[in-house]
């Protein structure tokens, strides 16, 4: 039982289970406005299986196909994927299951979800090579990530309303900002290596203006979001709120680079569910 539970904990680590708050507040709010209200039951356990299984198997790809890089890292160096804790062979079987059983979810949901999940997961494991060849990688993590919005509102109507793309455009340059700060922990090192990455490439100077612009386009589109769902007032209150807390990421990282930590998993992770609880409260209160 206890080599089961701390196999239980490497995996969780090898995938940072915690950094689900990120997608799934964004899957939910599509479902609450594509149903009107409640969604019920059934669609809040598909559909929260369905994004979580993704992204395991998202991240447990990138860790495999990233091991080399990871184990000569030394942010990275202490990773269950590079330690010994996990093997190749148990990572690639776990990201192969969760593969899985996200196709077979999504097949349970419905027929278009069924059609789009292979393509889904296409974009969510291209992921890992593009900071091989290409900076745009902050951008197709972003678009990984926004995909989210558009499935939660095929899980409820089968279809895909023009709000839930401006919603996941937001999505895909919230994650895409905090991304590139994120990677400024990583600038010399992907120099060093040949990765490719906006902060390896430009500076930090230039990464902490570019992740500026794409969180003023994020809560630009989430304004057009909340205008075409027809929300209320409450709703706009999100957009105030995440306005507030990109505000304060942006001087927490400016101020001092030892709190990007602090910055991408604490503020981004609250960002999300104030949205959520604020597109919950305008449905209540509409």
């Amino acid at each position: 039982m206890q080599r089961l539970a701390k196999r239980l904990r490497d995996f969780n680590e090898l995938v940072m289970f915690q950094h689900s708050v990120f997608s799934l507040p964004f899957i939910f709010i599509a479902m609450i406005v594509a149903s009107n209200g409640w969604f019920g039951f059934k669609l809040l356990l598909l559909g929260g299986l369905a994004a979580i299984s993704a992204r395991n198997a998202a991240m447990g790809f990138n860790r495999y196909v990233d091991r080399a890089f990871d184990a000569i890292n030394p942010r990275t160096a202490g990773r269950p994927s590079v330690d010994g804790r996990l093997s190749a062979i148990s990572i690639a079987i776990f990201t192969a299951v969760n593969a899985l059983v996200f196709v077979g979810v999504s097949y349970i949901i419905n027929d278009l979800a069924f059609y789009v999940s292979v393509p889904v997961l296409l974009v969510l494991l291209s992921y890992s090579y593009f900071k091989r060849f290409s900076s745009m990688a902050h951008i197709v993590l972003g678009i990984s990530l926004g995909l989210a919005p558009i499935a939660g509102a095929i899980a409820v109507s089968a279809t895909i309303p023009l709000w839930s793309l401006w919603l996941s455009i937001g999505v895909v340059f919230w994650v895409a900002g905090f991304d590139l700060l994120y990677s400024l922990q990583d600038m010399e090192f992907d120099r060093t290596r040949g990765l490719h990455s906006i902060p390896s490439r430009y500076g930090s100077t230039v990464t902490l203006r570019i992740s500026l612009f794409f969180h003023t386009i994020t809560v630009t589109f989430w304004t057009l979001f909340v205008y075409e769902a027809g929300l209320g007032m409450v709703a706009y209150m999100a957009i105030l709120f995440s306005i507030l807390m990109l505000g304060y990421e942006h001087y927490l990282v400016r101020l001092d680079f030892t709190k990007i930590d602090r910055a991408f998993f604490t503020i981004n992770g609250y960002l999300g569910f104030v949205f959520f609880g604020c597109i919950i409260l305008d449905k209540v209160m509409g």
